[in-house]
């Protein structure tokens, strides 16, 4: 005799709930999760995990611990770096930036140094007011910006200091927006 099954959807969850779910049920039942197909009276924790991830349950936590240790390490290796990064960033930008600037860029690079995007901006942001301070056309900056792969939240961010510390950065923003 055919098995005949009842489709169910999941609701908001990981793959624990979806699994959870689908033993609830009395009647034979499959879901769809992440467009792989779960079996009530087949899959358990761990072949949904292969199904879905490739990895069994334990391999995939084992793999988030260590992606998760990895991140604490990288972080505490760069808040280590970042007295030495901001010597090296201030510097930089006082070759660049016009002098009136210099002050503003010296208490902004510890800043951003400390933040989300660990001080990615700040290259970002100098490689395009070298260029206008040098007289280049909007177009030429637009294209470096363009060209840096920004979300639009760095985006926003590379245009606000570029706007912060060029006597044309304001022209800048308005053209590439």
């Amino acid at each position: 005799m055919e098995k005949v099954y009842k489709e169910i959807e999941f609701g908001f969850g990981n793959i624990d709930s979806a699994v959870k779910e689908l033993k609830n049920h009395e009647d034979l039942v499959f879901g769809i999760f992440n467009g792989e197909i779960l079996y009530s009276d087949v899959d358990d924790l761990d072949s949904a995990y292969k199904k879905i991830t490739g990895h069994t349950k334990a391999e995939f936590d084992e793999a988030a611990r260590q992606r998760s240790e990895d991140y604490e390490r990288q972080e505490r290796r760069h808040k280590k770096a970042i007295p030495e990064l901001t010597k090296e960033w201030i510097a930089k930008g006082e070759e660049i930036l016009d002098e009136k600037y210099v002050e503003l860029w010296r208490k902004c690079v510890p800043v951003r140094l400390s933040d989300l995007y660990k001080g990615m901006e700040l290259p970002m942001c100098l490689d395009i007011v070298k260029e206008l301070n040098n007289g280049c056309e909007l177009q030429k900056a637009k294209e470096i910006i363009e060209s840096q792969g920004h979300s639009g939240m760095s985006w926003s961010l590379v245009c606000s200091m570029v706007k912060s510390f060029c006597d044309r950065g304001e022209e800048f923003v308005k053209y590439v927006q």
